[in-house]
C-alpha cells in the first residue's frame, strides 16, 4: 500500500454462517498494490469454498489472531487488519484503501498508532466505540476487537496475552490497554462505520457462552483486579476526540 510506510494484510476469520463471511468478503472488491484480502477458516462446520486457509481444528478467536500475526510477520506485512465475519461496513468503494488512508492522517496528527478501529453503530460494551456524526476520530485507553487494526512492530513489542483464554474474550482489552502505557495511541475512526451483530455466531453454539464469560472473568480478574468491570467502565470514558 502506497503513502504509510508498509503493508497491509486484511483476515476475515470464518466461523458459522458462510453467508455472513461472503457478505463481509465481498465489500472488499479492491485489489490494493501491497495489501490482501484473505479468509482464514477456523475449521468452521460449513466450511467457506474461497478460504486462504482451513484450520484443521477451532482455535477460537484468540487463537486464530496469535496464528494470522505471525504468518503476516513471516510474510512481510506491517500492519494485521483482523475482521470478524459477522461485521458490515457502511460505507461503500474501497475499504482497505480508506482504512490505510485513515491510519496514515492519524498517525499524522497524534503519532504511532498501536491499533486503529473502525467505529459502530452500537456496542452494548464498550461505549468509547460507538460513531460520533460529527467527528473525525478519537482515542482512547483500550479497544473493542470486533475489527482490529494492528501495528506488527506493538504487538511484538507488546505481546499477545492469550494462552489461558483462548476463545479470547478479554484478551483485546488486555492487549490494547498496555498502549496508551508504552507510548502508543488507539484511535476509533468516526469516518469508517461498521455494523455488528454480537455473538451472532457464539451464541448458535451450546454452551459456549457461558465458557466464554468464565474464561473471560478469570482471564481479566487475574489481570485487572476483581472490580475491573467498574475499571473498564471508568477508562471507557476517558477518550480524547480530534477533529
Amino acid at each position: 500500500m502506497s503513502g504509510l510506510s508498509g503493508r497491509l494484510l486484511t483476515v476475515i476469520l470464518h466461523y458459522g454462517d458462510a453467508r455472513s463471511t461472503a457478505r463481509l468478503h465481498r465489500q472488499f472488491h479492491e485489489r490494493p498494490a501491497g495489501g490482501e484480502v484473505r479468509v482464514l477458516d477456523n475449521a468452521a462446520p460449513e466450511p467457506y469454498p474461497q478460504a486462504w486457509k482451513r484450520l484443521e481444528t477451532n482455535i477460537y478467536w484468540a487463537g486464530a489472531l496469535a496464528h494470522t500475526l505471525e504468518l503476516a510477520e513471516a510474510e512481510g506485512f506491517s500492519h494485521l487488519w483482523f475482521l470478524n465475519n459477522d461485521i458490515v461496513f457502511l460505507r461503500s468503494g474501497p475499504l482497505m484503501g480508506y482504512a490505510w488512508h485513515r491510519l496514515r492522517r492519524i498517525e499524522a496528527k497524534v503519532g504511532r498508532v498501536a491499533v486503529y478501529s473502525p467505529s459502530v453503530t452500537a456496542n452494548p460494551y464498550h461505549g468509547h466505540m460507538v460513531r460520533l456524526e460529527s467527528g473525525d476520530f478519537r482515542t482512547v485507553s483500550y479497544v473493542d476487537g470486533i475489527a482490529p487494526l494492528i501495528s506488527l512492530a506493538y504487538w511484538r513489542e507488546a505481546g499477545l496475552d492469550w494462552l489461558d483464554n483462548p476463545i479470547g474474550y478479554g484478551v483485546d482489552v488486555a492487549f490494547t490497554l498496555k498502549a496508551p502505557r508504552m507510548g502508543w495511541n488507539l484511535a476509533v475512526d468516526h469516518t469508517l462505520v461498521m455494523r455488528h451483530r454480537y455473538h451472532e455466531t457464539a451464541r448458535s453454539v451450546p454452551g459456549f457462552m457461558y465458557e466464554a464469560a468464565r474464561l473471560e472473568e478469570s482471564f481479566l480478574s487475574a489481570r485487572l483486579g476483581p472490580d475491573h468491570r467498574t475499571l473498564l467502565h471508568r477508562l471507557s470514558l476517558e477518550f480524547s476526540e480530534h477533529s
